[in-house]
């Protein structure tokens, strides 16, 4: 192993090495704090020059992390947010936690990690230490980071370490947390994942060494297309249970009570978030350059793109019923976010409830704790209370978030029409009830 490694083991493993993260949102900000709370000078780099000001004053802007340590990090100065991508040339380990969106084509839009590696790559120094973290597809830091980074003229694994980590941030989780979760790590060689081991060693419990960047590319995928095709088998058994006359929900608690062979999983209205909608494209789109067709993968995304019309479907059966035709029909959204307890919107798939029934002429307003106001594009929606919305009634009430927060009681039992995507209402019965 070379010197230069065992030199900056020794350094991460006494706290005394300079660490630096580059993107300061949900996955950046808490990696950031971390580092500081083990003692480490950090130094975090994001463009938004707002957002560098909120967090330099100890605000933690909205992200999941407590804003009470990045107060104490940040005046304590063992936190640094800056938008001057020159003090990376003063790090010893640098940590890429930039956002990797899709292309409107579904291919991987990597223009955030190539501006990243850019900037470092003007500054990197022997013995320095570069982690990607960014979820991407298998082949990223070998065919994409590696290179960028030699054409300085340093060696990977001899002048520079290279790893690839991926994050698996849960926000909302307060069990979870950046702490705890177990870490993947794989590295360009043994010295590159001896050295992310040691750095993450100080501030999570448990480390995960595997054989390569690839590998450890493929961990994240694997998680996430894992869930979004079982979750688009169960969202086709909802849709199956639909035309049966069948109780979806009834149907997955009683298969839960097998003891083995069985994981429950549970329709929605869609999926949302910063990573289940996206990463499983990410492999796919990998897969057919490699000339391999992911039907799974394919199917269970087509499926589930497709459950926002099917909430919608429900809307205008229920209306129906009423005799209410969708058209000025006022329907109240119950959670804009994508999942409980967090305000995050991206991808959420109530807006592409909401955008499907205003374009039916549709009256749309939201209750959302986490959201006080929302506006997308061409879409912008009223917000209003949970109890103002039942005062002022409306024609169709949708649960698309079920947040702790909403009194279900109040919901049921004030409420002339609901269709319940999350299965909020359980125990509780009426005709003017649409489940899923």
């Amino acid at each position: 192993m070379p010197k230069s490694s065992q030199d900056l083991i020794e350094r991460l493993r006494a706290r005394k090495a300079r660490v630096g993260v580059i993107g300061l949102g949900y996955v950046g900000l808490p990696l950031a704090v971390e580092f500081a709370k083990a003692g480490f000078v950090t130094v975090g780099f994001d463009l938004d020059e707002d957002k560098v000001r909120r967090i330099s004053s100890g605000d933690a802007c909205g992200i999941d992390v407590s804003e009470t340590d990045v107060k104490a990090m940040t005046s304590s100065g063992r936190l640094t947010a800056t938008t001057d991508v020159a003090k990376l040339a003063g790090l010893d380990s640098v940590n890429i936690c930039v956002p990797t969106p899709l292309r409107k084509t579904k291919d991987p839009d990597l223009s955030h990690v190539v501006a990243a590696v850019e900037e470092i790559a003007k500054h990197l120094h022997t013995g320095q230490l570069v982690i990607l973290e960014s979820t991407t597809y298998p082949g990223t830091v070998d065919e994409v980071v590696h290179p960028m980074l030699e054409k300085t003229g340093l060696r990977g694994g001899e002048d520079f370490f290279l790893a690839f980590s991926p994050e698996r941030i849960d926000p909302g989780n307060k069990d979870w947390t950046t702490a705890n979760i177990p870490k993947v790590v794989g590295g360009i060689d043994a010295a590159s994942t001896a050295v992310a081991q040691a750095l993450y060693e100080q501030i999570v419990s448990t480390v995960v060494p595997v054989s390569s960047p690839r590998v450890a590319e493929m961990v994240k995928l694997l998680e996430n297309t894992f869930r979004a095709v079982n979750i688009g088998l169960v969202n086709e058994l909802a849709l199956m249970s639909h035309r049966l006359d069948v109780d979806v929900w009834e149907v997955i608690d009683a298969a839960n009570t097998k003891p083995f062979g069985f994981m429950p999983f549970y329709p929605g209205p869609g999926l949302g978030g910063h990573c289940i909608p996206i990463d499983p494209f990410y492999l796919s789109w990998k897969a057919r350059q490699n000339g391999f067709e992911s039907r799974f993968i394919e199917l269970a995304g087509h499926i589930n793109a497709g459950m926002p019309q099917f909430v919608v479907e429900r809307v205008v059966s229920a209306l129906s019923q009423n005799r209410k035709p969708l058209r000025d029909a006022k329907v109240h959204l119950f959670g804009i976010a994508y999942k409980p307890g967090v305000g995050d919107v991206r991808e959420s798939p109530a807006i592409d409830i909401a955008g499907l029934l205003q374009r039916g002429g549709a009256i749309v307003s939201y209750s959302d704790p986490h959201v006080p106001a929302f506006e997308q594009g061409d879409l912008v929606l009223e917000q209003v209370s949970c109890e103002s919305a039942l005062e002022r009634g409306f024609d169709c009430g949708v649960i698309t978030t079920s947040h702790r927060e909403f009194d279900y009681d109040q919901i049921a039992g004030r409420s002339a029409c609901l269709v319940d995507t999350r299965n909020a209402l359980k125990g509780f019965s009426g005709a003017h009830i649409h489940r899923l």
